[in-house]
């Protein structure tokens, strides 16, 4: 029976986790072997001991309950993923415990598809694609399915961070040569410097202005429902509403109503409120081009998440510095 502090990992992952943890010296690892989301019950009697989890996404409410499962000689939560909205930050750091999670793997691969759900809506590639394949397409027609330009429109990037700054990368000169608006909680100067040449606005006047709004902000109590019926009524009539971040934040229910009337032109989303369910109607939309969160999912970004993830759980079971430590808020005794 293998000894040493206890590893859960929630599902299986790209790669070999469990080989990088032997590697290490740490060989009391186990993995749940059903590629799924592991149901609550399960979870919570699987961590039952455990000095480091590595967790998903799907492992919602990772809260008081969690914790009070996995016992007190929990040390780390590793998050495989950019984002640690499943995770109650304040009681982690009431109880001492870790959070890690894996921000620079996922930037590249998530700009890469908030650009394929940024002209797939322009283009009107689901609904082409739907009528290639339906059998009923009678060729070539001059006012068939028109969509809207790209080059030379108003991006307005909504949070400020790596993944918002490498969408608008892709948004310049020599390529779309688009004009870059962007909104956060600060100025954030790396968007106003060349190339990018940015300008900051308020949420407000950039949804007035742009064409194309792709939202990055990451899901917390100020964000969730950021862009909700009123802030969509805000947008033009024209304008495309791209969403890679946390399905909470934008109002799907909203939403549906706002294309449905098309008081916008169309959404292109990769993630939702309440995954893996949508809000009634969305599926039907005509104007919408749906992904099911595939913003990593690329082989090798994938890998590079699972590394980052165990390295933070073995820098914390030896005792070293985590390298991607997400930051915990300060708790007052």
């Amino acid at each position: 029976m293998s000894t040493g502090p206890r590893i859960i990992i929630t599902r299986p992952l790209a790669g070999d986790p469990v080989g990088l943890f032997h590697a290490a010296g740490f060989e009391n690892v186990w993995c749940y072997p059903e590629d799924r989301r592991m149901p609550r019950a399960e979870l919570l009697a699987a961590i039952a001991g455990a000095h480091a989890v590595v967790a998903t996404p799907a492992d919602t409410n990772i809260n008081h309950e969690f914790f009070d499962a996995a016992g007190h000689q929990l040390i780390i939560v590793s998050n495989y993923a950019v984002g640690v909205d499943n995770i109650d930050l304040a009681e982690a750091a009431r109880r001492g415990v870790i959070v890690g999670h894996t921000p620079d793997a996922v930037t590249e691969p998530t700009a890469d598809i908030a650009w394929l759900l940024l002209l797939a809506v322009a283009k009107r590639a689901y609904e082409g694609d739907s009528l290639v394949r339906s059998g009923t397409w009678a060729g070539v027609g001059p006012r068939q399915l028109l969509g809207q330009r790209v080059v030379g429109k108003t991006l307005l990037i909504v949070g400020a961070g790596r993944i918002g700054y490498a969408v608008a990368r892709r948004a310049l000169a020599p390529g779309w040569n688009m004009t870059i608006l962007y909104h956060s909680r600060a100025r954030h100067e790396e968007f106003e410097r060349p190339p990018i040449l940015g300008r900051f606005v308020s949420l407000e006047e950039g949804l007035g202005l742009a064409d194309f709004v792709s939202v990055h902000t990451p899901l917390t109590a100020e964000t969730h429902h950021l862009i909700n019926a009123e802030r969509l009524r805000q947008m033009k009539r024209s304008a495309v509403l791209i969403n890679t971040s946390r399905g909470a934040v934008v109002d799907e229910a909203a939403l549906v109503d706002a294309l449905r009337a098309r008081t916008i032109a169309g959404a292109g989303l990769d993630v939702f409120e309440r995954e893996p369910k949508l809000a009634p109607g969305l599926a039907e939309l005509p104007n919408t081009f749906l992904l099911p969160h595939l913003g990593s999912a690329t082989r090798e970004d994938r890998e590079w998440m699972m590394r980052l993830a165990v390295d933070n759980a073995i820098a914390a079971l030896k005792g070293e510095p985590v390298p991607h430590a997400y930051p915990l808020p300060t708790i007052v005794a």
